[in-house]
C-alpha cells in the first residue's frame, strides 16, 4: 500500500467509528431513516426496509476484479452465513442482510485488500462503468479500463472531499454498442479511432428516474490523457449550477433542461478551461497486455465471446435475477483458481464475464455454468433489488422477474425470441427500464376502486451510440398479469419465428393489441 493510500485509509477508518455511532443510534431510534440514509450513503451502506439489517456496497472499480479479490468476496459473504451476493446494475457488489457492526468491520477490513465502499452511493461521483469486454474485445476503438482505473483513482483520493447536490456517474465505452449507457449518463467517454489516432466522444448531461433525458454530444473530439480536466470540469459545473435546495431537481440534467443545450455546452467549456488554465491532470497510463498463450475452441455458445486475443475467449455468467449463489461462486473461483491470467469484469446487466480462457478452459467454464443461470436473453433479465429489501422501492421487482421466468419455464420456452427485460420497483430506475427493448416500473394504481400494485410498460428503449432512445410508454399493467403478457408475447413471436426487436418495428399495431388485452 503507498503512502498516499495509507493516508487515505487513515481518514477513512475515522470516519467509520463515527458512523458506527450513528448506525448504533439509528437501531435506537435517535436517528429516523432520512437522517440515516443522508450519513450512510456516502459510507456506501443503506438500511433494509425495516431498519434492522443493511445492505453494503463494494466498489469493485469498473466492474473488475481479480481471482483474489473474488474469493476475498466470497470468503466475507461466507463469514456472514450469506446466501447470495448481488452484482449490480452499476459494476458494483452488493451484500445483504448485514447488522450495522458488520458493515462497519466489513468497510473497514475491505480497504486494506484496496476495496473501497465510500463514496459508493450518496452524493459522490460513483463507480465509472465500462465496457466489461474492453480490452479483449474484438473490433473495439481501444481499451478504455486503464483511463477509467485512473478517474477513479482520482475520485477516490478526494472522496471524503466533495459536497455535490447529488450523485454523478460516469461512463466509459470502447465501442458503438455502448455498454455502460454514455447516452444515458451524467459523463461519458466513447473511444474512437481519429486518424489512426485514439480520442475520446463526449456526453453530457444524461441520465435516467424520473424526467429522464438523453445525453449531449459534445461538439469537439478529446485526448485520452485529458479525460480528468472534463470530469473535473463537470463536478465543477454541478457544484456551481446543481440545485441544493430540491433534491428532486438536483440532478446534471435539470441543468440542461433549465439552460437548454447549448448554453450548457457553453457552460461546460468555461468551466473546462478554467481546469486547463490552473491545474494539471494529464494522466499518463499504461495499456495492459495479455499475453497468454492461446488454443482454439470449436464449441459454439451464446455465451462464448471468441477474444481480440488469438485462442483466448470469455464466457458470461448470467446469475438469475443478479443474485450470484454462494455455491455458483464457489465453483467458479475453485475451477479457475489455478488457470493463468483469469479474471471477472461484472456487467450493468447484473451478469459477470470470466476472461481470457484458452479454448479447453473456456469449454470447461461453460460445462460448469451451464444451467446455473440465464441460457437465452429472456432469462437473462434485469431487476433491481426491490421490495421487500428497498426502502425506495414500490413493487417486488424480483418477485415480478420470478414469476416471469417461472411462467416462460413452465410453458417450455427455449427459443431466444424474447430480449432482456428490465425492471425497476420503482421510478429511480436502478433496472434501467427507459432504455431496454423492454422495461417496466414499478408503482402504485387504483383500479376498481382499490389501490394495486402495477408495472408502467415501456417498450423500444436503446442506448447503443446513434441509436439511443427512450423507450415508449404503453401503460400501466397489475403486477400478476405481466408474466401472462409476457407469454402472449412469446407466442406471437415464435409464430413468425422474430426476435422481439424486428418483429417489433414491423408489427406494432399487433403488439399494441397484445397490450391492450392487459392495461388497467
Amino acid at each position: 500500500m503507498n503512502k498516499l493510500n495509507k493516508e487515505l485509509n487513515k481518514i477513512l477508518k475515522e470516519e467509520i467509528i463515527t458512523f458506527r455511532e450513528n448506525g448504533h443510534k439509528f437501531l435506537n431510534k435517535e436517528i429516523n431513516v432520512a437522517q440515516f440514509k443522508g450519513m450512510s450513503g456516502g459510507m456506501g451502506v443503506y438500511a433494509h426496509r425495516g431498519g434492522q439489517e443493511f445492505m453494503i456496497r463494494l466498489k469493485t472499480p469498473s466492474g473488475r476484479a481479480t481471482k483474489e479479490e473474488l474469493a476475498k468476496i466470497y470468503e466475507w459473504a461466507s463469514r456472514y452465513n450469506l446466501e447470495w451476493i448481488h452484482p449490480t446494475t452499476r459494476e458494483a457488489i452488493q451484500l445483504h442482510g448485514l447488522g450495522i457492526d458488520d458493515v462497519c468491520d466489513l468497510m473497514e477490513e475491505a480497504m486494506d485488500y484496496g476495496i473501497y465502499t465510500r463514496g459508493s452511493g450518496g452524493n459522490f461521483p460513483r463507480n465509472v462503468a465500462i465496457s466489461p469486454l474492453s480490452g479483449v474485445e474484438k473490433g473495439e476503438a481501444f481499451d478504455v479500463t486503464p483511463y477509467a482505473e485512473a478517474v477513479n483513482e482520482y475520485i477516490m483520493q478526494r472522496v471524503y472531499t466533495y459536497k455535490l447536490p447529488r450523485k454523478i456517474k460516469i461512463a466509459m465505452a470502447n465501442n458503438l454498442a455502448d455498454a455502460p449507457h454514455c447516452t444515458a449518463t451524467d459523463l461519458g467517454f466513447l473511444a474512437v479511432k481519429e486518424n489512426g489516432e485514439n480520442m475520446f466522444k463526449v456526453y453530457l448531461g444524461g441520465g435516467l428516474g424520473r424526467n429522464p433525458r438523453l445525453s449531449v454530444e459534445y461538439d469537439e473530439l478529446i485526448k485520452p490523457e485529458d479525460v480528468i480536466y472534463h470530469v473535473q470540469a463537470m463536478v465543477d459545473l454541478f457544484m456551481a449550477e446543481g440545485d441544493y435546495s430540491n433534491k428532486n431537481k438536483a440532478r446534471i440534467r435539470y441543468i440542461v433542461e433549465r439552460m437548454g443545450e447549448e448554453e450548457f455546452v457553453k457552460c461546460y467549456k468555461k468551466h473546462l478551461a478554467e481546469q486547463f488554465e490552473n491545474k494539471d491532470l494529464k494522466i499518463d497510463v499504461k495499456e495492459y497486455e495479455i499475453t497468454k498463450k492461446g488454443c482454439k475452441s470449436d464449441a459454439k455458445h451464446s455465451r462464448l465471446v471468441e477474444q481480440k486475443q488469438d485462442g483466448l475467449y470469455s464466457v458470461y455468467f448470467h446469475p438469475f435475477g443478479g443474485k450470484l449463489n454462494m455455491s455458483d461462486l464457489k465453483d467458479i473461483i475453485d475451477v479457475t483458481k489455478d488457470m493463468e491470467a483469469v479474471d471477472f469484469r461484472f456487467t450493468m446487466e447484473e451478469g459477470m464475464y470470466i476472461r481470457n480462457l484458452n479454448g479447453k478452459e473456456a469449454e470447461k467454464m461453460l460445462e460448469l455454468t451451464q444451467g446455473r443461470g440465464g441460457e437465452i436473453k429472456v432469462m437473462q433479465s434485469v431487476s433491481c433489488i426491490g421490495v421487500p429489501i428497498c426502502q425506495m422501492g414500490l413493487a417486488n421487482s424480483q418477485g415480478l422477474l420470478k414469476s416471469i421466468l417461472d411462467k416462460l419455464s413452465n410453458e417450455n420456452v427455449e427459443k431466444d425470441l424474447l430480449p432482456v427485460i428490465h425492471i425497476s420497483g420503482c421510478s429511480n430506475s436502478c433496472g434501467v427500464h427507459e432504455i431496454g427493448e423492454l422495461g417496466f416500473t414499478g408503482k402504485s394504481k387504483r383500479v376498481d376502486d382499490a389501490p394495486r400494485k402495477c408495472f408502467e410498460l415501456h417498450v423500444g428503449g436503446n442506448f447503443a451510440i446513434r441509436e439511443a432512445k427512450l423507450g415508449e410508454v404503453y401503460g400501466d399493467i397489475l403486477d400478476e398479469e405481466v408474466p401472462n403478457f409476457v407469454y402472449d408475447l412469446y407466442t406471437a413471436l415464435e409464430k413468425d419465428n422474430a426476435k422481439f426487436n424486428d418483429w417489433y418495428i414491423e408489427n406494432k399495431e399487433e403488439f399494441r393489441n397484445i397490450v391492450n388485452k392487459y392495461l388497467v
